[in-house]
């Protein structure tokens, strides 16, 4: 009880690191904070995109129930009165700190991200944020443009710096600011790597020689994939570099040499972010907060590397819905350090590959909806109650209860029959299921296919993913009313985990799995 809360969430960035047996990324720090953790394998988003995951998470109410399928909408005025995870913090005495993005910018969370309601102080923003998206990206001719693939040498950026080295800066500071205040903290740190552009400090590409660059192992779209399921990625297609490959839309494909430096790219950024995360663990250890504070590292959602076909996020494959999740709880994830020994030593991923086991690993499915529920339970505050079927008038429920109960991975099959299941949402004969959706403005790809705005939605897809399958259903969706048609199925895919990991042959019509759809 009492603790502090570091919350630590990435933009775009799927489970490719070391403690999720990623053998190529070098990922020392964050698999440091994973070897001291309980890390969840089988983690899932709500909606393989920004805001919309952002909002579900941290309200822990699904995207039906705060009807942001877009970025357009505040759930306060559209939807409901809902208290986030950093309000219920924040009524509950703890001081709450915003530093990069946590809340999705805009209109999505009141141009404030949701301040003074969630926040104690206004939220930071890094002032170079700004030229995320201008051309800085120097090309084979020496000039500038915007890039997809971005390596780039800092001190020529815009005040010699770039927005995550700015927010790693800041919260540094508030942590130092912390150790003097004596009031407990919620410190939320949201960090804008691997998003595209994949704009990251130049040298970290010597740690990926592009020989050793392959391409995913899938590369091609699946013959059974229905139209509606692609997502087009129109918004790399608008980088320059990019552009001037010149790729048919909507199904490309991208030229394989240029496939394997977004690859590499990716994975610079990632090892760019995992020193960001080093440095802040490290100064939660000098100012002495190592022992009294839960961190918790996720992503709002994944990205797809090439896997069918597709680039970005905007879908419900593995490859866009899975996120890594992990939780470090003083005294329970590990035993207690001494004082002054230090838990988060900064490691170099130029000097050092890692060794780290994850502390605990459980290959539970769960989702991010849970996130408010288990924070406050590990928090030692009372646990909002589960919503009722309809929640809009309810200020304080969550959708996701709280996996807290499935820390304890060696205690994996007592927890089934204590926690059976009398929580509808989550599960499905004594399964558990994570429940993703996305929207799409007509049956085959088009322009705004990857983002269609609220009024132009008319087919949803449904999907489930349990330890077995992942199954999705398209139908009908009405966005006047909000209402989803089940009789009106456009279309269905139905995956097996066990025979098809990479989810490339859809079995939905085929007669011998008829009995499960």
């Amino acid at each position: 009880d009492g603790m502090n809360v570091l919350f630590i969430v990435v933009d775009d960035l799927r489970p490719v690191l070391g403690c999720y047996g990623d053998k190529l990324v070098k990922s020392p720090n964050i698999d440091q904070l994973a070897s001291r953790s309980i890390v969840f394998s089988n983690a899932y988003a709500q909606q393989a995109v920004c805001a919309p995951s952002r909002v579900s998470f941290l309200t822990g109410r699904r995207p039906d129930t705060t009807r942001l399928y877009d970025f357009y909408s505040y759930w306060r005025v559209h939807a409901g009165n809902y208290s986030t995870l950093p309000q219920y913090f924040k009524e509950n005495n703890y001081m709450t700190l915003s530093v990069g993005k946590v809340f999705h910018p805009g209109v999505s969370s009141n141009y404030s991200d949701d301040y003074p309601y969630s926040w104690s102080i206004p939220p930071f923003h890094p002032s170079t944020e700004k030229y995320e998206n201008d051309k800085t990206c120097r090309g084979k001719d020496g000039r500038l443009y915007a890039n997809l693939v971005c390596p780039v040498d800092v001190t020529e950026m815009p005040g010699s710096t770039l927005p995550d080295i700015q927010s790693t800066e800041e919260a540094i500071r508030l942590l130092n600011v912390m150790k003097t205040n004596k009031q407990k903290f919620f410190l939320a740190v949201g960090y804008h790597k691997p998003h595209i552009p994949l704009r990251y400090p130049q040298e970290f590409l010597k740690l990926y020689p592009l020989e050793n660059i392959t391409l995913a192992p899938d590369p091609w779209v699946p013959e059974k994939l229905p139209s509606v399921a692609y997502n087009p990625w129109t918004d790399i297609r608008q980088r320059d570099d990019v552009k001037a490959l010149n790729v048919s839309f909507p199904y490309g494909p991208l030229p394989d040499e240029f496939q394997r430096q977004i690859r590499q790219s990716y994975y610079a950024a990632v090892s760019y972010l995992d020193v960001q995360v080093g440095l802040l663990l490290n100064a939660l250890d000098d100012v002495g907060f190592s022992n009294s504070t839960i961190v918790v590292f996720t992503a709002d959602h994944g990205w797809s590397l090439g896997e069918h076909g597709e680039w970005a996020k905007y879908s419900n494959f593995d490859v866009a819905t899975r996120v890594p999740l992990m939780f470090y709880v003083p005294g329970m994830t590990t035993s207690s350090v001494s004082q002054g020994e230090r838990v988060f030593p900064y490691l170099d991923p130029f000097s050092r590959t890692s060794g780290f086991i994850p502390q605990g690993q459980s290959k539970k499915v769960v989702e991010l909806v849970s996130l408010f529920a288990t924070l406050a339970d590990l928090a030692g505050l009372q646990v909002p109650p589960l919503c009722p079927e309809t929640s809009f008038h309810v200020a304080l429920c969550t959708e996701g209860p709280s996996i807290v109960p499935y820390f304890d991975a060696s205690e994996e099959k007592v927890e089934e029959e204590k926690y059976g299941c009398d929580d509808t949402y989550r599960c499905f004969n004594e399964e558990l299921v994570a429940f993703s959706q996305y929207p799409r403005p007509a049956d085959a790809p088009q322009w705004n296919s990857d983002k269609p705005k609220l009024k132009d939605i008319r087919i949803m897809g449904y999907s489930m993913r349990t330890s077995d399958y992942r199954y999705t259903a398209w139908v009908g969706f009405n966005p006047n009313n909000f209402s989803a048609d089940f009789e009106d199925v456009h279309a269905g895919e139905l995956y097996m985990a066990a025979t098809d990991p990479n989810q490339d042959y859809n079995i939905y019509n085929s007669t011998s799995h008829g009995w499960l759809v």
